[in-house]
């Protein structure tokens, strides 16, 4: 137990999602405009080396997490996906080369997205039921995707970010974990990534940049009160290339490089110090500890009127 206090009370019980999505230095959005992915294979590779010290992390803390994986780093570095799962942790999706889903036509999402499920699920020998989109770049002009993911056999999402983004979100979407009912009648469980309510607007909280950008002491408050307050899980996201401040400095847009680099020497102590903290398991976990029975998932986005919500002809 650490000096922040007993799990148990810190939570109120509850457990929260640790999730990673695995990606190389190099193939996050931001610098989508600066490294073509014809140059990808001149890059040096640091994802291997990463996870496998993110998964020693995880191990000393004793969290199993869940592992959205780019089916282009599976093909490429098939020891990953196998290490991940002999240390007990889920595999889902993050999609095959991360293209954001608004920019693909649901043809190239439905083939990009199969072809990661089905080399996840032939490296770990599992089902492969989560999906990740690359920047959670599903929103109101493609609700569509949700039929996609159904069809291929997706029983959950955690694509939609309920915050006001320059690059994603959708901030009318709800903040808690529900079901989205798709234009076919199928349904999906929606797992956001966390957000508090001040003053009218969603806050995002506890992932990526804003795990590196706000003080702890933020980060803590905002997952008690998601635990305590509002009777939810919380969703961390982090990418193993956060704890690695060693990695070669990309050319990209001022506010790219501030994006992707701020605060990377701080993100393994943080990351340390929330395990010691506060509960945390895979996605699947969280989604049985909300909905114990499948019939009570709450109704949230309804897409099966919406005209964006089905693929153009």
């Amino acid at each position: 137990m650490t000096a922040s206090g007993d799990k148990s009370f810190t939570s109120n019980g509850i457990l929260n999602a640790m999730t990673v999505d695995v990606e190389e230095h190099f193939q996050v959005s931001a610098f989508e405009g600066s490294v073509s992915r014809d140059d990808w294979h001149r890059h040096p590779s640091r994802v291997t080396d990463n996870t496998s010290r993110l998964l020693d992390m995880l191990d000393d803390a004793s969290v199993k997490a869940t592992f959205f994986v780019l089916g282009w780093i599976a093909e490429k570095h098939p020891s990953i996906v196998g290490d991940i799962a002999r240390r007990g942790h889920e595999i889902a999706s993050h999609g095959y080369d991360h293209r954001l889903v608004y920019s693909q036509s649901p043809g190239e999402f439905r083939e990009g997205t199969r072809r990661s499920q089905c080399l996840l699920q032939d490296q770990c020998g599992q089902p492969v039921v989560g999906y990740r989109a690359a920047s959670f770049s599903i929103g109101a002009s493609n609700l569509w995707a949700f039929d996609v993911l159904a069809d291929l056999g997706f029983e959950y999402d955690s694509s939609v970010f309920p915050v006001v983004h320059d690059r994603y979100g959708m901030p009318n979407a709800p903040r808690r974990i529900h079901a989205v009912k798709t234009s076919s009648g199928a349904t999906i469980v929606e797992v956001p990534p966390s957000t508090l309510r001040f003053a009218k607007v969603n806050i995002p909280v506890a992932g990526g940049g804003y795990l590196r950008f706000f003080p702890l002491s933020v980060t803590r408050r905002a997952i008690r009160r998601l635990n305590t307050h509002d009777k939810s899980p919380a969703v961390v996201y982090i990418h193993p290339w956060e704890i690695d401040p060693g990695q070669p400095r990309l050319e990209g847009p001022w506010r790219s490089r501030f994006r992707h680099y701020t605060g990377l020497k701080r993100t393994r102590r943080r990351l340390i110090d929330l395990m010691g903290t506060f509960r945390f398991g895979t996605v699947r976990e969280i989604i049985e500890q909300t909905l114990p029975n499948p019939s009570d998932v709450q109704p949230g986005l309804d897409v099966s009127g919406n005209r964006s919500s089905r693929p153009p002809a």
